[in-house]
């Protein structure tokens, strides 16, 4: 049968049926229903195999097709991407480098249709375009985020580490877990230990960095903005302080928890009050914030 819309038709079609059973020739039941012949004559063929009554429409999407992906290449594709669990373009190169031709849309098209790409969630709030203020003075605006290390023993250390725009002042702190709540206390900690007041934030995307952890800031009077998506240059000045931390400091130790935060505790103290930085005239952030 052919594609239709009309709800009602498969309806239709068993009544035509149904009157050709009582008598009425194919030609009669066509001019009454509006139909071709040869169509009246399908659906009665079509009843004789599947049962008397409403005739469903059959899809007219094509059963195969002549550029489909052979089942080597589909099995190959799932293979590469359970196994490795990357993303479509990495399991492109790695097929390509096997010597499997198929092309990247080929492979994004059949994770997408084995449901093995991960969907953006309907139920995820979009966080709020907050404005960016110029950092005009200590605590305008803070950058935080978080550094994942692979310990020996193949478990993850945490590392949460902010940095103030204006002043450069920094801190950090190794954890073994993080999330929005650890979020909100690392914040709350860094407070007390800093001279001035932290009056705006900025994070990415990540889910540590969620509507929750916004309201917990919330309460300690200090606003939170998202840096935009795909975006790595909104994160700068952390980011910089990220590679810093580590190639001055964490890679310089034991990749364990204790050291770490030894190492910190010593590192810190001399990255606030004694080491200059070229982004503010060769100055120690230590200078730029106003005693209290």
């Amino acid at each position: 049968m052919s594609y239709t819309t009309n709800p009602k038709l498969p309806h239709v079609r068993g009544q035509a049926v149904e009157l050709v059973r009582r008598g009425w020739s194919t030609r009669k039941t066509a001019r009454h229903f509006g139909f071709s012949q040869s169509a009246i004559v399908k659906w009665v063929a079509k009843a004789k195999k599947i049962g008397y009554g409403a005739i469903p429409t059959q899809s007219s999407r094509p059963k195969t097709s002549p550029n489909a992906l052979s089942r080597d290449i589909v099995s190959e594709i799932i293979k590469e991407r359970v196994s490795r669990r990357r993303c479509a373009e990495h399991v492109y190169h790695a097929l390509k480098k096997r010597g499997v031709e198929v092309s990247l849309s080929s492979v994004k098209r059949t994770l997408d249709r084995c449901h093995l790409t991960k969907k953006r969630s309907p139920w995820k709030r979009p966080h709020d375009s907050t404005p960016r203020p110029v950092a005009l003075y200590s605590g305008a605006l803070l950058q935080y985020d978080t550094i994942h290390i692979i310990a020996p023993d193949g478990s993850r250390i945490y590392v949460y580490t902010l940095i103030d725009l204006y002043s450069r002042w920094a801190y950090a702190e190794v954890v073994k877990k993080i999330g929005a709540q650890p979020s909100v206390t690392f914040i709350a900690r860094a407070q007390k230990k800093a001279d001035f007041h932290f009056e705006m934030i900025q994070t990415d995307n990540g889910p540590e960095f969620s509507t929750w952890c916004t309201h917990g800031w919330l309460r300690l009077r200090i606003a939170h903005r998202h840096g935009r998506v795909r975006k790595s240059n909104d994160q700068a000045h952390v980011e910089r302080f990220n590679r810093t931390v580590q190639e001055e400091c964490l890679d310089r130790v034991a990749h364990t928890v204790p050291s770490f935060k030894k190492a910190l505790n010593e590192y810190l103290p001399y990255y606030n009050n004694e080491r200059t930085h070229m982004g503010i005239n060769y100055q120690v952030p230590s200078q730029l914030i106003p005693s209290s």
